[in-house]
């Protein structure tokens, strides 16, 4: 029965991780929708080869520093078992683990492609996420899940309760989303993105199919991101699955009102919603995942709306509102729906949750300043002109999305 266990998490750990690692596609349509057609290539290219580098940094560097282990060790080793001298779970579990927690790290500079869209340069944003992956989010990661710095303890000891967040919504999402707001304060805005007068100059989304289609495998993705955080069969809660769905549901609900049924609004609910029920929903009840869900989701029309109209943020898929403030809210929000007043599981403590929400915050906002502000210090993160008008496409990847069209088109 031991092997049998063994076996299982192992089973179990490895669909999460390939669930998560689908939803690696799903950033990727989401952004080929949204930006421009003459971008659609770029979003493709830029968000596999993160996964790449990401999975680079976070074997070498980044999972040590989380959890202080590495693997420089023979394959019999890194197996496990009883023949294992260095701890290693059986079956190969740490491994599969490895897999499970780096699709949730390379999701760092997925969710900052977005932000970034139409005219950053490829190589420096490789570059940034070597950075990223390997010290900036695994020193957050490290705080809250791997026991490091002594953090959980302190939080625990002035707050009552330690930082809880069981997937992910200050940890990965909100650590996204102010690592990107740096990185697209620091490019600017899109040419032509507001006319001379500062008014925004519309640029609609090439293709909302491909838009939805990025959604749609998000959400779907999702559970495994959240269910399967539990990281072993006899840890599965179903109630995470139920709080997932109805937050998605809230989300998408009040952003259909709140952005009067714009599809990338809606589209995008659904994951504002999920973004936030991350943190608690292990702890809090259906109906508060509901409420978390639908807050989120007028958080983010009313602030994509914001950036893009007042502040004068061109975030183009709008990944500062969605993954920065939604996650935000949800690591808020878990400190409060989780209470058993309020029908949650208890454990918690808000002002805990705050202090650490805050916390990620100053990590991601400090980290996403430094590396972008370095890299443009010294050399530069932003298309020229020239480039920039042509497209990302054919400036770094020398072919358009749909090739044999436009040599028909000149012929």
């Amino acid at each position: 029965m031991t092997e049998l266990q063994a076996g299982a998490n192992v089973f179990f750990v490895l669909m999460g991780a390939i669930l998560v690692f689908a939803m690696h596609a799903g950033f990727a349509f989401l952004e080929v929708g949204t930006v421009r057609h003459k971008n659609q290539v770029n979003a493709l290219v830029k968000i596999l080869v993160d996964f790449a580098m990401s999975t680079v940094a976070y074997f070498f560097m980044g999972y040590s520093v989380a959890y202080g282990i590495d693997f420089v060790a023979s394959a019999r080793e890194l197996s496990g078992g009883p023949d294992s001298t260095l701890g290693f779970a059986a079956n190969g579990y740490d491994l599969v683990k490895f897999f499970f927690l780096l699709t949730f790290a390379a999701a760092i500079p997925a969710i900052i492609s977005g932000g970034i869209a139409e005219r950053a340069r490829f190589w420096p944003q490789a570059g940034a996420t070597l950075v990223i992956v390997a010290l900036i989010y695994p020193l957050f990661e490290g705080m809250v899940w791997g026991g490091r710095l002594g953090f959980q303890g302190w939080i625990e000891a002035w707050f009552g309760a330690p930082f809880h967040d069981f997937a992910g919504s200050v940890v990965v999402h909100a650590m996204g989303g102010w690592i990107a707001l740096g990185a697209v304060v620091l490019l600017g805005a899109r040419k032509g993105r507001y006319g001379r007068d500062g008014r925004p100059v519309g640029i609609p989304p090439s293709s909302i199919p491909f838009l939805a289609l990025g959604s749609w495998i998000l959400c779907i993705g999702w559970f495994g991101f959240n269910v399967m955080s539990a990281q072993s069969v006899d840890g599965v809660s179903g109630l995470v699955a139920m709080n997932s769905l109805l937050a998605m549901a809230g989300g998408i609900l009040v952003a259909l009102i709140a952005g009067r049924n714009d599809p990338g609004f809606v589209h995008n609910g659904a994951l504002s919603g999920l973004v936030a029920i991350c943190a608690g929903s292990d702890i809090v009840h259906p109906l508060g995942a509901l409420a978390i869900g639908g807050v989120a989701g007028g958080l983010f029309v009313i602030t994509f709306q914001l950036c893009q109209n007042r502040w004068k943020i061109d975030d183009v898929l709008g990944v500062w509102p969605l993954h920065g403030l939604c996650g935000a809210w949800g690591g808020v929000a878990a400190g409060i729906f989780g209470l058993e007043a309020l029908g949650g599981l208890g454990g918690v403590a808000p002002l805990a949750q705050f202090v650490g929400t805050v916390a990620g915050i100053l990590i991601a906002l400090g980290g996403g300043f430094a590396v972008y502000g370095a890299l443009r210090a010294t050399i530069g993160i932003r298309l020229d002109e020239e480039d920039e008008f042509r497209g990302a496409d054919l400036a770094i990847h020398k072919v358009s999305a749909n090739p044999e069209a436009d040599i028909a088109a000149q012929r």
